[in-house]
């Protein structure tokens, strides 16, 4: 498949991906770096699952911040009645005004999510796949089928919209995520840089006027720091 572990295959992908610049890795991870001592096609298992992961964060917050920039729910986020962070606060600005308590809520699905995509139960079982690093597809995550309880809907198409689609089809589609994962991962990081440096992205300058003071690397900063001397 377009996702298989195996140097020539993700040579291949790499041109079909971008026909101009084609394969690319000047690190040469992808040959005989052989991450904690293991294979060759564990380590392009474990990158390729890696990048495709980090684009779907990536286009999440890339469009996540261009929303939150002008709405916010209209109903109370705590108990207490307190509200979402206003569109006058900047998308990191937001993030600092949460409750240590929200925060904490947020990276508990993040990490729960995290978790349960690392679950590999055995082939062929109710749920179970094989995992990247040993000849699975990178990217796909689990099912909830193997859950105890009913879950409607899986995180991937979880109206099932692709059941149906043709494989040539949803290897394009994948084609598309990656590249589309590719270019958010440059775009968010743009936000931040316009955000925290003052010109550091002048094409952003007349849209992200409002400076951020904070450590967008230290998402507790604004509740607790801990002083290493």
């Amino acid at each position: 498949g377009e996702l298989c572990c195996f140097q020539a295959d993700l040579e291949a992908l790499g041109t079909k991906l971008n026909p101009v610049i084609g394969y690319f890795d000047p690190l040469g991870l992808s040959d005989g770096a052989a991450f904690w001592g293991q294979s060759n096609e564990f380590t392009i298992g474990f990158l390729r699952h890696s990048e495709i992961k980090h684009g779907r964060v990536a286009m999440a917050a890339f469009v996540g911040y261009i929303v939150q920039s002008g709405f916010h729910w209209p109903w109370a986020m705590t108990r207490d009645g307190m509200g979402f962070p206003g569109t006058d606060l900047s998308p990191p600005e937001q993030w600092d005004a949460l409750p240590f308590a929200s925060k904490l809520q947020i990276i508990g699905v993040i990490g729960f999510l995290e978790w349960y995509s690392e679950l590999t139960p055995q082939e062929g079982a109710q749920g179970g796949q094989i995992h990247y690093t040993k000849g699975g597809k990178p990217g796909q995550y689990p099912t909830f089928d193997a859950i105890p309880h009913d879950v409607p809907f899986n995180l991937y198409d979880p109206f099932r919209l692709s059941t149906n689609m043709s494989d040539e089809l949803k290897e394009r589609r994948l084609q598309i995520e990656i590249n589309n994962g590719r270019l958010a991962m440059i775009g968010i990081f743009g936000f931040l840089s316009a955000q925290t440096i003052p010109g550091s992205v002048p094409a952003l300058g007349s849209i992200i006027t409002k400076q951020y003071t904070g450590e967008v690397m230290s998402p507790f900063s604004a509740d607790f720091t801990v002083s290493l001397f």
